[in-house]
């Protein structure tokens, strides 16, 4: 305990400097910004920086500060304007969308945003104790992952996704089925064959992520918006009376909150996994938790849990993904990727001797991604309002100008028109699903885990000539393989024991 206080004690010397606490609130504030924009996302925003840091000659701890508090701003900001309009900033943001955006119709946008900023916080508070407490002890553990794990904890996440279908659980599979099947577009990394591309050359890369999310968010939630007009079906949104929660609101979610940040860390400590599977399971176990205990609750509805939960595993899931980077110099996520390569261009191999090598960068990261966090929250808090605002712009002026920001978001990826008509074909193509009652959750979880499941599997059975046994040779792979069965068989006996239950007295 002493020697992790003297440590903190080095990194906050670190972190307080003038210089890194200016760099720490440009960037938070910039990556709020980034993480409004849909499409944009925390990886293209710190990816942005690194060569405009490295230009500025800025010393390597003061740029992986800046880099840090880019990342976790735009964990903060993703959330906007899926709160109040519906459309994911990026895709860690997609599950906020499910109860968030319900909240904004029923006049507590500005709650919703202040409800989500505060279980973020958490969420990232409860990471950084978790790094700088058990990062050496939380790395070894990461390594007892391989790709058979990560395989089977790809099917544990759909499992639990299935708390997500509703009342018409075939219609879910189905959007799963479709968004996995999008994932398989393009060359096949292994073989070189091309798959489902029909011959069109920009097909080859598969569909971006962007892509789809943009399409199936922005575009479908834009044309529904302009049949209800159309329709004289468009309901006014009331004006938020509040600007905070409160007490009780605050007390009701915090359960929610708590669990959503362990479950986001050590989903964060993974590499790989991202918080966009930790957002996802944390939304399915927590609605499956709750709704076992309370059956009235309104998951999907505008229940605040169903807010707190993914916001706070997504902010813990970005900042624990730094404990597979710092400590053994494997990327936890995406972003952090491109973190590690702003490293090598100062020479600093992330790795087992960073902490011994560089301690003043190593603990100044994880002092000044606690003081991000707070200026996030006291950034954010007083804005809700004004971000609130949103929902009082006019139809008119708010459809085409959500549409263009989006176009714009998607095609700063590769610049190529084809992309904007995709987005076009897929928001299309969202809308008639939405028609349809099939929800989109289950089909954007497809999007992110298939290409992950796949390179797993293909893994796991190269290291054994294809005996598919490997999936479930070790201990990890047997706990996730009976947690996967747990949260699907467990609900439907439970179900069939309460049937049972009240049958007795009747037929006594």
């Amino acid at each position: 305990m002493s020697a992790m206080l003297d440590n903190l004690s080095l990194g906050f010397g670190v972190a307080f400097s003038g210089t890194n606490l200016l760099v720490a609130l440009i960037g938070s504030f910039f990556g709020t910004i980034v993480g409004v924009l849909p499409g944009l996302g925390p990886t293209n925003g710190v990816a942005m920086l690194v060569p405009i840091a490295f230009a500025m000659g800025l010393p390597p701890d003061t740029a992986l500060i800046l880099l840090a508090a880019v990342y976790v701003g735009a964990e903060y900001g993703g959330r906007i304007t899926s709160i109040l309009i519906n459309v994911p900033g990026e895709a860690a943001a997609v599950m906020t969308t499910l109860d968030g955006y319900p909240l904004a119709r029923q006049g507590l946008g500005s709650v919703a945003l202040s409800l989500s900023a505060w279980s973020s916080f958490v969420g990232s508070l409860i990471a950084i104790v978790g790094i700088a407490a058990f990062a050496p002890f939380l790395a070894q553990w990461a390594l007892a992952f391989g790709p058979a794990e990560y395989f089977v904890l790809m099917v544990f996440a759909f499992c639990a996704l299935t708390s997500l279908l509703g009342e018409q659980p075939i219609k879910g599979v189905l959007a799963a089925a479709i968004g996995l099947s999008i994932a398989t577009i393009g060359v096949d990394a292994n073989s070189g064959v091309y798959r489902y591309t029909f011959d069109i050359p920009h097909l080859a890369d598969g569909l971006d992520f962007v892509v789809v999310v943009i399409g199936l968010f922005a575009v479908a939630e834009m044309l529904q918006m302009l049949e209800n007009k159309l329709s004289g079906q468009s309901v006014e949104v009331p004006p938020s009376q509040r600007k905070l929660f409160n007490l009780r609101e605050l007390r009701f979610t915090s359960g929610s909150t708590i669990r959503g940040s362990l479950l986001g860390f050590v989903m964060g400590v993974l590499p790989g996994a991202g918080a966009s599977v930790a957002s996802a399971v944390a939304y399915a176990t927590e609605k499956r938790y709750i709704e076992d205990k309370d059956p009235d609750a309104k998951f999907g509805q505008g229940d605040m849990r169903g807010l707190a939960a993914p916001e706070a595993a997504n902010n813990s899931a970005a900042t624990g993904s730094f404990i597979p980077m710092l400590t053994l110099g494997i990327p936890g996520s995406g972003t952090t990727a491109v973190m590690m390569g702003a490293l090598t261009l100062y020479n600093i191999t992330p790795g087992p001797v960073l902490f011994e090598q560089q301690p003043a960068l190593v603990w100044g990261l994880i002092a000044s991604l606690l003081i991000a966090n707070v200026m996030l929250l006291v950034m954010n808090i007083p804005m809700v309002r004004v971000f609130a605002s949103m929902l009082s712009i006019p139809g008119w002026l708010l459809v085409p100008g959500i549409l263009a920001i989006s176009f714009i978001g998607v095609y700063a990826i590769s610049a190529t028109t084809f992309d904007l008509m995709a987005v076009v074909a897929i928001g299309v193509i969202g809308y008639l699903l939405r028609k349809l009652q099939v929800p989109m959750a289950p089909m954007v979880l497809g999007v992110v885990l298939g290409t992950m499941m796949e390179q797993n599997l293909r893994r796991a059975l190269s290291i054994t000539n294809g005996d598919v046994s490997i999936l479930w040779a070790s201990t990890v792979c047997t706990i996730l393989w009976v947690l996967a069965a747990a949260v699907v068989l467990g609900p439907m006996g439970y179900r069939w024991w309460v049937k049972r239950k009240r049958a007795e007295p009747s037929a006594a």
